[in-house]
């Protein structure tokens, strides 16, 4: 029981900005981190629902404020490790250049142009599509946030790695592959009973397909373009997986509105 709440910490104290209790990483504690990897989803979640409570009570539901908050709030659960990872690969992507200057510019440090760019357009993008989410559904988050991070879980695990060397190597490693990806199956199933219980059989069914589609995307594009996956591809997919299915969820909610 010590081991599995250590690796707990591990996967929080790696991919959150919440306060965990500082372990040792050993082995042992990171067999099953991956495992509660999805957890932090819920989380989000929790922090959506609080605050589309908060702003339905305020009548903040269609105002700039509600955008802009809305999409601060993962960037503040994460710290912006994924959208690092996001910013790198669309550098790296953009560079058109050979495989290994690809896998050269995810390890440079420095900011590229379309790394600017791409963060611009993805935060506009975000919030607009936030804005037309309705604050009493966005129990719905903590579905989508943990739909997203069951699938890096389980690609970490099953997937091949573009080098033999940093986060996602050494996870992947250490972990107990058959029992993470059982745990990535039953966190995505409670993912989708999560989006179905708080928005429909309707915005279910578009999350799942368009979270599957992001999966596919992910792996076409990592295999094609760098070999196999890196902790910031893993960052690249779970951005465009909650931006697609935050995206769908909003239109199949207009759509509903403007039929209803």
């Amino acid at each position: 029981m010590k081991n599995w709440l250590c690796s707990l910490a591990v996967a929080f104290s790696m991919y959150s900005k919440i306060p965990m209790p500082r372990v040792e990483w050993t082995k042992e504690r990171m067999e099953y981190a991956m495992c509660f990897f999805p957890m932090i989803g819920l989380v989000m979640g929790a922090a959506y629902w609080l605050f589309g409570t908060a702003c339905g009570a305020l009548g903040l539901g269609e105002t700039v404020f509600y955008a802009g908050a809305g999409t601060l709030i993962p960037l503040a659960v994460t710290g912006g490790i994924h959208m690092d990872g996001y910013l790198d690969t669309c550098d790296a992507l953009c560079s058109y250049g050979s495989r290994e200057k690809r896998l050269e510019i995810l390890k440079d440090p420095h900011t590229g142009a379309f790394a600017v760019i791409r963060c611009g357009m993805y935060l506009l993008g975000f919030a607009a599509v936030f804005s037309l989410l309705p604050p009493e559904r966005l129990g719905m988050a903590a579905g989508i946030f943990t739909l997203s991070r069951a699938l890096s879980g389980f690609a970490v695990v099953s997937f091949p790695k573009a080098k033999r060397d940093g986060l996602v190597a050494t996870f992947s490693e250490n972990a107990a592959k058959r029992e993470v990806q059982v745990c990535s199956v039953v966190w995505g199933l409670l993912a989708l009973w999560i989006i179905f219980r708080a928005a429909g059989a309707e915005v279910c069914l578009a999350c799942g397909l368009a979270a599957g589609a992001a999966f596919w995307r992910y792996r076409a594009v990592a295999f094609r373009e760098f070999g196999g996956i890196t902790g910031d591809l893993a960052g690249y997919f779970l951005q465009r997986a909650e931006l697609w299915q935050l995206a769908v969820a909003a239109a199949v909610m207009t759509a509903g509105r403007w039929l209803g």
